[in-house]
């Protein structure tokens, strides 16, 4: 039970804030002094280039956004209205959104407890119920690969297209291979929080040179090669400048630092947090790097707090040698520190709770329905086949901002630790 007056931080630590250095602007003003400030220009192709060199596809196309880079990927895999797509729950509302720009039919796939990513189990049981879909869209949580030699070899056996949303995992790799390449269209991410930023954008990865000048058209409003301004189809405003793409070029020479500065805030958690009742968020040791974006934790079923929640709010019981997530967020907090809750599952959204939920077992609409808003939900009464929901109730994302110093985590890791007391 949290009751340890611990000084707070001098200075704030975030979730994950950008990390920038001293010649950080260095490209960017390079693009002002020259004036190409627009949605061309030098800093773009470069970045488009050594992206694609990076991750190891023919092309990638830089766009305004993860989510503009996830909706142009669900066009160029061929989703259109009324097409079903098994998608990821445990996930952030951008991998959806756009399935829904253009009228598809999310179909959510329960996680696993090895890489809280898609179970590939679930995966097999959906594609039993829902034989005729042809997209899976796949996550990579919080940095974390999921289990990929299964899930492509269930999409094969279907013959379902795969895409890829890697917007958190951007320089994970699995069995050797860069994340963001595995799918038939692929999405990453350089919003603010990331790896590495352009404090916004993002990026579609392919290896088709069609696709790619097609979504480069789609993202500066569908002109055609014409003397005057001529359309033929609907485009959309979704290109990344200049100046963005050189923050997010000068970044790139720090992916391998920041990977590097991240594992070691995982790890420096992982020791420091050892005998107490939790685990860290999971991967699979022989076949995944993950990048470490964030560092998360999950509290054991036995050890967890009672803690219940409603659409917005939560409130939660001290309990001497348990905790919840948000009693460790909350001492967290007061010490001037940022951490957060898992994402909550995609199919426990109100806007998505008519939509399909499937786990190993099958159709699990019934038990969504049951958890339905409108009252308080005790949070230790899931039903364990919704894992996901699971993982949402026990779980929470701690610090993981690389410019934590020793001393900071230190400080963070004893509050956690004081929770259990």
């Amino acid at each position: 039970m949290y009751k340890k007056h611990i000084k707070a931080l001098e200075n704030k630590v975030w979730l994950s804030s950008p990390t920038m250095y001293e010649d950080s602007m260095q490209y960017a003003m390079e693009a002002y002094n020259t004036n190409w400030m627009s949605t061309v220009g030098e800093n773009i192709n470069v970045l488009e280039k050594r992206v694609a060199e990076l991750v190891g596809c023919k092309e990638a196309v830089a766009l305004a956004s993860g989510t503009s880079s996830i909706h142009l990927m669900t066009k160029l895999a061929g989703i259109k209205r009324g097409d079903k797509v098994f998608c990821t729950t445990l996930t952030f509302s951008a991998t959806v959104n756009p399935l829904c720009y253009e009228g598809a039919e999310p179909i959510f796939i329960d996680s696993e407890y090895d890489t809280w990513n898609m179970d590939p189990k679930a995966l097999e049981k959906a594609f039993e119920l829902y034989p005729d879909t042809k997209y899976v869209l796949l996550v990579h949580l919080y940095g974390t690969p999921a289990k990929l030699d299964e899930i492509l070899e269930i999409c094969e056996k279907y013959g379902a297209t795969l895409i890829e949303d890697a917007a958190e995992s951007f320089g994970a790799t699995y069995n050797g291979k860069q994340t963001g390449s595995f799918g038939a269209h692929n999405a990453i991410s350089f919003n603010g929080n990331k790896i590495i930023t352009g404090t916004s954008g993002g990026m579609l990865l392919t290896d088709s040179i069609k696709a790619a000048e097609k979504a480069r058209k789609w993202s500066t409003q569908s002109r055609e090669n014409a003397p005057w301004y001529q359309h033929e189809e609907v485009g959309y405003n979704y290109r990344m400048s200049n100046v963005i793409a050189g923050i997010a070029r000068n970044q790139l020479d720090r992916l391998t630092t920041h990977i590097e500065e991240k594992k070691n805030i995982y790890y420096r958690y992982k020791e420091g947090l050892e005998g107490l009742p939790i685990q860290m968020n999971p991967f699979e040791e022989d076949k995944s790097n993950p990048n470490y974006w964030l560092s998360c934790l999950i509290i054991d079923k036995n050890y967890m707090a009672r803690q219940v929640r409603s659409d917005k709010e939560y409130l939660y019981k001290q309990e001497n040698g348990k905790s919840s997530p948000h009693e460790i967020l909350d001492a967290i907090k007061s010490i001037n520190a940022e951490g957060r809750p898992i994402w909550k599952p995609m199919h426990k959204q109100p806007i998505f709770m008519n939509y399909d939920f499937i786990n190993r077992y099958g159709h699990a609409k019934a038990m969504t329905n049951a958890y339905i808003s409108g009252g308080f939900i005790d949070e230790r009464d899931n039903l364990p086949e919704d894992i996901s929901m699971d993982i949402f109730s026990r779980g929470l994302c701690l610090p993981s901002d690389n410019k934590m110093t020793e001393e900071d985590q230190d400080k963070i890791i004893e509050v956690i630790r004081a929770c259990f007391e």
